[in-house]
């Protein structure tokens, strides 16, 4: 527990739907959903295959994963279980909730001054892609705007404590964080079945404003829509900087057909770091064998983030590492702004 703007910050983890969410609780007011920026969503990964476990679904929110145990015996993870006994069989996302804890424990052990925002950037930048794939081949690893590698499977990639740990002793909190709102198109957009539907919101980011947001953390699309089936629908969210991301799958088992979504805010930390000025891409389309319809009557895109470069203060010491490299681009890209304004 710490105390930030006043407020006091708890740092909560526990296991809901197939992954870890970890989230900031402001005044005793959760912000439960997966698709906010107050969560910190972990998954687990077999360690004896690097793949993913059957109950952990894609998600373009998931920050990062941790190995831990199969039925493997020479990969067992013992641990406490009920009535007085221990198990060797603790795993998949039930194993990676206490895993996960224990290492933003340490991280904060060593650096008690970390806020919530930088536990979540120590977390995309000291987590490690290793051997992790994707045993199905449906989603690779794919690199963003500024030179981070994101999996919808895995995040970030792999907790890696002892970097995070070593970072944590030398952060500076990030600078101030601002909600821009980017843009709003609103009106009935027809999506059928045998096409997907492309619309763009151009914008400056709030540029020149008190919420201007110049490097991102968060990005939401907040969307209301309908369709003969919500299950089929898929939503991919495209940045300026050419990052897409799947940010609503096909769900088997959502046979919706009137509800559909109302402001939904749908979420992606795939572009972290990126500059969210320009043109932003949504694509609908269905996931089906049967012809499907539906409308989408409202987009708004949210822009989370600084104003400032995050990592300006902050030595290298690595100059292979995430932190060199993202520190690097915005580095570049400030240099850019300067001669274009000179």
């Amino acid at each position: 527990i710490a105390y930030e703007a006043g407020y006091i910050v708890s740092e909560v983890f526990w296991l809901r739907g197939g992954a870890v969410e970890f989230f900031a609780l402001i005044s005793n007011i959760p912000r439960r959903t997966m698709a906010s920026p107050w969560s910190l969503v972990i998954t687990g990964v077999a360690n004896d295959s690097s793949t993913s476990p059957t109950d952990v679904a894609s998600c373009s929110a998931i920050r990062a994963t941790f190995i831990n145990s199969t039925f493997t015996p020479q990969f067992c993870l013992a641990t406490t279980d009920l009535y007085g006994k221990c198990t060797t069989t603790h795993s998949g996302t039930s194993a990676a909730a206490p895993e996960a804890a224990g290492v933003f424990a340490l991280a904060l052990e060593a650096n008690p001054q970390l806020s919530w925002r930088d536990i979540q950037h120590l977390t995309v930048l000291t987590s490690k892609r290793n051997s992790l794939f994707d045993a199905k081949g449906r989603f690779h690893w794919t690199m963003n705007g500024v030179g981070l590698e994101f999996n919808h499977l895995f995040g970030f990639g792999v907790l890696d404590a002892g970097a995070m740990v070593a970072l944590a002793k030398q952060w500076k909190t990030v600078p101030a964080r601002y909600h821009c709102e980017g843009g709003t198109v609103s009106g009935l957009h027809r999506v059928l079945g045998v096409s997907s539907l492309l619309i763009s919101i151009n914008t400056n980011a709030c540029q020149g404003t008190d919420t201007q947001v110049s490097y991102l953390e968060h990005v939401q699309a907040v969307i209301t829509l309908n369709a003969s089936r919500r299950g089929d629908v898929e939503l991919f969210l495209t940045s300026p900087m050419g990052t897409r991301s799947m940010i609503l799958s096909r769900r088997v088992n959502d046979d919706d057909h009137r509800d559909g979504f109302t402001k939904w805010p749908f979420m992606t930390t795939h572009t972290w770091g990126e500059y969210p000025q320009g043109t932003w891409s949504l694509e609908i389309s269905f996931n089906s064998q049967v012809p499907q319809t539906g409308f989408i009557k409202e987009w708004t895109l949210m822009l989370h983030g600084t104003r400032d470069p995050p990592y300006s203060g902050l030595p290298v010491s690595d100059p292979h590492s995430k932190l060199a490299i993202v520190k690097k681009a915005h580095e570049e890209r400030n240099k850019f702004t300067i001669l274009v304004k000179e």
